[in-house]
């Protein structure tokens, strides 16, 4: 790759990393060329800011820097706005009808183990007119490991039930380990239910509450439930209950399988974990 004059002039009052920097940089790309695939890449991705947008990028071939990224996007009205909507958020808080759990993950959201920290909420999807007759409710469990949704329920009445399936098909999908599962949750009548917590107690899984009114606690599904809702409710019209429970499928998918992270390297969670596995066996 050919270096411009003007950055070798300079060579001189450089440090060591901003010249093997510029020596990476992809400056024979023209800003046109740049503009129409990130256009095309914002098509293909409709939930993608400028950082994944330059992690694609790379993928496909072009090494261009995040900042000219997020310039060329600011010019050309590209950049992602559909997580600055404020929506109204589903609280499944009754006061204390149940067993209140200490909080053990103190958001420390980071762990270098599979199945060894897990995240669950509640939250609410509406269609149609978005009455209150028109509302589904989602609930999902995600390893912090990285970020994949391993088991997820949705349905038309938040109640017990509703939580304890996809917390059973989680106990059944985890493997054998030597460290235990600590599974976190605000504390929603759902997780307070002894139910719940019995089959948290049989499968020996430590289980760990936000504080009270204070969702920071639970940040990492917070997080994805917005990333959910702009990938389907936000940017779509569904005329039933149906479509909508299509649509939460395939978002799931495409989540777990395609949408990639900065923080797992470019992966998609799924990809990273397949990676991950195969460099440790």
């Amino acid at each position: 790759m050919n270096v411009p004059l003007f950055v070798l002039l300079d060579i001189a009052e450089m440090s060591s990393s901003s010249y093997y920097d510029a020596c990476q940089r992809d400056y024979e790309v023209d800003d046109q060329t740049v503009i129409n695939e990130i256009k095309v890449i914002r098509t293909e991705f409709k939930d993608y800011g400028y950082r994944r947008v330059t992690i694609e990028l790379k993928h496909r071939g072009y090494n261009i820097n995040h900042k000219k990224v997020l310039r060329i996007m600011k010019n050309e009205g590209l950049l992602c706005d559909s997580y600055k909507r404020s929506i109204r958020k589903y609280n499944s808080y009754k006061g204390t009808c149940g067993k209140v759990a200490s909080n053990r993950l103190r958001r420390r959201f980071t762990t270098d183990r599979p199945y060894q920290k897990i995240v669950t909420d509640v939250t609410e999807l509406r269609w149609g007119n978005k009455t209150t007759s028109e509302r589904a409710y989602f609930t999902a469990f995600m390893d912090l490991y990285n970020g994949e949704i391993i088991s997820w329920n949705i349905g038309l009445h938040p109640n017990v039930d509703f939580v304890v399936s996809p917390l059973n098909e989680l106990m059944g999908l985890r493997p054998k380990t030597n460290y235990r599962m600590t599974v976190h949750s605000d504390q929603g009548f759902q997780y307070q239910n002894g139910r719940y917590i019995n089959v948290l107690k049989s499968n020996k899984v430590f289980q760990s509450m936000s504080r009270k009114a204070t969702c920071l606690d639970n940040a990492c599904i917070e997080s994805f439930f917005n990333q959910l809702k702009v990938g389907t409710v936000h940017n779509n019209d569904f005329n039933d209950y149906n479509s909508l429970n299509q649509s939460v499928k395939e978002y799931i998918s495409y989540y777990n399988n395609y949408r990639i992270k900065q923080k797992l390297g470019g992966m998609s969670p799924v990809e990273y974990r397949i990676n991950s596995s195969q460099k440790i066996a």
